[in-house]
């Protein structure tokens, strides 16, 4: 993608559906309407490709409310379906309500937030939901103010019945700032942040798991699951940090990444190769991060001596390798403002996108070299 060209993702009062072709380079584009307030938030549901969920303010009364939705997409406009790269040639079409969110007795509206979802600006933190990663997408946990919910979707979406909740306790006015659902342990774990602390809950009980009270110096903006390794968590926040942890012992950070020069506001593992990271900060730069030695593999790909055949035997000097070293990988400068969404591509793992304040969209690969190298 060229620097002078970009796509814009969103508008405050539309949602862009982009299908990326990969083999001709083209970016298409369909518009959805979403007419009933300014878009703060917008994430996927993981079971249902036509389903997303969108975090918005509205005005009543002369007071400003955060609310949440579910929604269903056309079908002509789900991702695989569109016509035309050309903008002018995309027609608008309108969202299907579904269901509300509706926790007002406990706070703030509650803001969405799954697999592909994006954080928000720094005044509007606070609530949030994430949706079930490997469920069939009727269990979501929302984050509205100090409370946390456990919502069933009920009747194709169309409802949603309060299962339980907790709050959290303490001095001040505590506030979840972000959220994060386990895609291990059959679905009972779920990690989220407030002020400069990451909590464990499990959602069987509702009971908080584990804390790690200082777990940035500043504002905890970001968390996500490594993939593959069940028990390691990343966290990133205006302390310019990255960390990782291991859930089982939280005493110390298993790894720290000190490479932003302004607030991260985003971290995320490759869905497949857990030591792709991938970070986003103010400072308007995305960083693709190696890290191996806490990864699945922190020797590599390792193949076993008994299959390679007469012609594959090992050399003497490849045996003796030291191990893959962490690093990074490569530093994009595209962006000429803050940098408040990465993410990975959930069908080519070797895709990656960014989203900046000023709505440019850019589309990078991971170095083919190390994509090999991964591989082979």
């Amino acid at each position: 993608m060229e620097d002078d060209a970009p796509v814009i993702y969103g508008l405050e009062f539309q949602i862009h559906i982009i299908d990326f072709d990969d083999e001709n380079n083209i970016i298409n584009k369909n518009v959805l309407l979403h007419q009933v307030g300014e878009i703060w938030h917008i994430s996927a549901s993981p079971a249902d490709k036509g389903v997303l969920a969108t975090c918005y303010n509205k005005t009543s009364d002369s007071k400003v409310l955060t609310c949440a939705a579910v929604w269903r997409m056309p079908e002509d406009s789900e991702p695989g379906g569109h016509e035309s790269p050309d903008d002018s040639a995309s027609t608008a079409h309108t969202l299907e309500l579904l269901c509300h969110l509706d926790n007002t007795t406990h706070g703030s509206m509650a803001w969405l937030y799954v697999l592909a979802a994006f954080n928000s600006f720094w005044n509007k933190l606070g609530s949030r939901v994430t949706w079930e990663p490997t469920g069939d997408g009727k269990r979501v946990i929302s984050l509205a103010d100090n409370h946390i919910l456990l919502w069933d979707l009920q009747e194709s979406s169309s409802q949603a019945v309060l299962a339980s909740s907790a709050s959290l306790e303490g001095k001040g006015q505590l506030k979840f700032t972000s959220g994060r659902w386990s895609p291990h342990h059959n679905g009972t774990q779920v990690a989220t942040a407030n002020d400069t602390a990451v909590r464990g809950w499990d959602t069987r009980s509702m009971s908080q798991t584990y804390c790690i009270e200082n777990a940035h110096g500043q504002l905890v903006r970001d968390l996500d699951f490594n993939p593959n390794k069940q028990y390691y968590l990343a966290s990133c926040g205006d302390d310019c940090k990255v960390k990782f942890w291991d859930t089982r012992d939280v005493t110390e950070p298993v790894k720290t990444l000190e490479e932003h020069s302004h607030w991260v506001w985003n971290v995320r593992y490759n869905h497949s190769h857990d030591q792709l990271v991938l970070t986003g900060s103010s400072d308007s730069r995305v960083i693709l991060s190696n890290m191996v030695s806490i990864s699945s593999e922190p020797f590599g790909h390792l193949v076993d001596d008994d299959d390679l055949s007469d012609q594959e035997e090992r050399r003497p000097e490849e045996k003796s390798q030291e191990p893959p070293q962490d690093s990074v990988i490569a530093t994009y400068e595209e962006h000429e403002d803050s940098v408040y969404a990465v993410d990975w591509s959930s069908a080519d793992p070797w895709l990656f996108a960014s989203l900046s304040y000023d709505g440019r969209l850019v589309i990078n690969r991971v170095p083919r070299a190390l994509k090999y190298h991964i591989l082979l």
